[in-house]
C-alpha cells in the first residue's frame, strides 16, 4: 500500500519496493519467531492451543537454537534497513536516515517485546494498538515516504484501513485463542472484553476500515478505475458474515488467512485503481 502511494504521488521505483518488501517480511519472521520463543518459555503455548503448533511447543526447535534464529533474523533486518535507507535516502539526507534508523530500531523492538520478557505487551492487551501504529500508520505512510520524500493528510485513510484490517487479523487469533490465554494469563484485549464484545469489536474494525478505503477514493475519484480496489472488500465482508455466526471460536483459524489474503489483495488492487500504465 505504501508503494502504491509512493508511486501515485511521486514515481516506483524497484530498488526501495524490493528492499522495503525485504524489510518487511523480515520484521514479521523476527516477530513471529519471538512469539514462538516467548509463549513457548512462559508456557502460554501447551497441549491447549487451539492453532497451528509452533517450533519451540512441538520440539522441532530447542530454546537455544530458537533465541540464535531471532539474532540471525534481527542481523539480517538491520542489514535490509540499511540498504533500504541508502538506496531512498542515499548520503544526502543523513537526518530522514537517523530517523528512519530509529524507527528500524524500533520496529525490531516491538517485535520481539510483543510476548518475550516479563513486560511483553501482548500479555497487557496492547497487541491490537502496536500493530495499528506499526503495520498500518508507520508501514504505510512510512514507506510511502521513501518514494515521496514528504506526507500528504489524505494518505491517513489507506494507512488507518490497513491497520484495522492487520489488527482484524491479530483479534481473529485472539478470539481463536481465548481459552488457552485466558487459562495461562495472557491478557489479550480479548479476554478482557470477552467474545461477544470481541465480535462487535471485529465488525467495528472492518467497517472502519471500509470507511476510510471510501473516503480516499472519493476524494481521490477521476474515474471508474478507481473503484477496483474496493472488490477486495467482498471476500472480506462474507468473512464477516461467517465470524458473526460461527458459536465456536476455535474454528476461525481459517478466516485469518482469508482476511489476512483480502488485505493483501486490497493493497495490490489498489496499486492498480490509481497507477497509470501506458
Amino acid at each position: 500500500m505504501g508503494t502504491a502511494l509512493g508511486s501515485m504521488y511521486s514515481q516506483f521505483r524497484w530498488d526501495i519496493f524490493v528492499f522495503a518488501l525485504l524489510t518487511t517480511v523480515g520484521f514479521q519472521i523476527t516477530s513471529n519467531f519471538a512469539n514462538d520463543y516467548g509463549d513457548g518459555v512462559k508456557g502460554t503455548d501447551n497441549e491447549n492451543r487451539v492453532g497451528p503448533k509452533r517450533a519451540l511447543q512441538s520440539g522441532q526447535l530447542s530454546r537455544n537454537e530458537l533465541k540464535m534464529g531471532i539474532i540471525i533474523s534481527i542481523a539480517i533486518c538491520i542489514l535490509f534497513t540499511v540498504a533500504l535507507l541508502y538506496f531512498s535516502f542515499g548520503t544526502e539526507n543523513l537526518l530522514f536516515t537517523i530517523i528512519f534508523g530509529a524507527l528500524g530500531i524500533l520496529s525490531i523492538w516491538a517485535a520481539i517485546k510483543y510476548t518475550v520478557g516479563s513486560s511483553a505487551y501482548g500479555y497487557k492487551g496492547l497487541g491490537d494498538l502496536f500493530v495499528f501504529l506499526f503495520f498500518g500508520l508507520l508501514g504505510v505512510m512510512g514507506s510511502m515516504f521513501l518514494y515521496t520524500k514528504a506526507l500528504y493528510t489524505v494518505t491517513i485513510f489507506p494507512a488507518v484501513a490497513i491497520g484495522l484490517l492487520s489488527t482484524g487479523v491479530l483479534n481473529l487469533n485472539n478470539l481463536r485463542d481465548y481459552e488457552s490465554d485466558k487459562k495461562s494469563s495472557k491478557n489479550t484485549l480479548i479476554v478482557k472484553m470477552g467474545i461477544k464484545n470481541g465480535k462487535i469489536y471485529h465488525v467495528f474494525l472492518i467497517i472502519i476500515s471500509f470507511i476510510s478505503m471510501l473516503a480516499f477514493t472519493y476524494i481521490h475519484y477521476d474515474n471508474w478505475k478507481n473503484t477496483i480496489h474496493l472488490v477486495a472488500f467482498v471476500p472480506i465482508f462474507m468473512h464477516l458474515n461467517k465470524m458473526w455466526k460461527l458459536k465456536n471460536t476455535v474454528l476461525l483459524d481459517p478466516e485469518l488467512k482469508k482476511l489476512a489474503l483480502s488485505t493483501f489483495l486490497l493493497s495490490i488492487l489498489f496499486y492498480f485503481s490509481f497507477n497509470n500504465f501506458s
